[in-house]
């Protein structure tokens, strides 16, 4: 069995001023759930108490940098393979339906993990995104939608698990991957970044 963990950084609204430049996919290849489970919880049991009150569910964003380059640092050091697309919007023309460009976003990023044969193709493959979109008919469209490509293009037998980081704790490590690479090309902060440059396998920027 192997698993695949997604998570997203920035949005893909285009109208409002605040939105986001970027928008970032990047999807985390890891043979073993354990390890990384053990990872995190490792990460949680050594912060500091005042921390710790924020609760178990580790986010880049609301987490202190101490714990961010420690959560980093122990990651560039596991047995992971990191690839990511990053959209700058303001070369997209056509500003299709968010869950559209979403799902035609991460297909290509399972296109490229096939052709690059990071997975045993020929075995069973678990990808578990990140729950983003609460409403439930854009979780199943999302499911069936890379199913069925992935089946049909690649005949690979993939099952794709739509979840929260309370539920599925991996996701915790993947949305600290995702918020270093977005920090790179959303504010031009590499820092965080340079901890997991050595693992990224493969960064594209989606249209030029």
């Amino acid at each position: 069995m192997s698993y695949i963990f997604m998570d997203e950084s920035g949005d893909l609204g285009f109208s409002n001023s605040k939105s986001s430049k970027y928008f970032i996919v990047t999807i985390l290849f890891s043979k073993s759930i354990r390890s990384l489970e053990k990872l995190l919880s490792s990460i949680h049991r050594n912060r500091r108490k005042k921390f710790k009150k924020s609760g178990k569910v580790l986010h880049a964003y609301h987490t202190e940098p101490e714990t961010r380059i420690r959560l980093l640092k122990k990651l560039s050091s596991n047995n992971i393979k990191i690839m990511t697309i990053y959209l700058n919007k303001s070369k997209v023309h056509t500003q299709e339906e968010q869950h559209v460009l979403d799902n035609f976003v991460t297909n290509i990023l399972l296109d490229r993990i096939y052709t690059r044969k990071l997975i045993p193709i020929e075995g069973k493959i678990t990808l578990i995104a990140s729950r983003k979109d609460t409403n439930k008919f854009l979780n199943g469209n999302f499911k069936s939608y890379l199913e069925h490509q992935t089946s049909k293009n690649h005949k690979l037998k993939l099952t794709v698990l739509v979840q929260t980081a309370q539920r599925e704790k991996c996701l915790q490590a993947v949305d600290f991957v995702s918020w270093a690479i977005f920090r790179k090309y959303e504010f031009k902060d590499k820092y965080y970044y340079e901890m997991i440059k050595g693992k990224i396998v493969e960064e594209n920027l989606l249209f030029k």
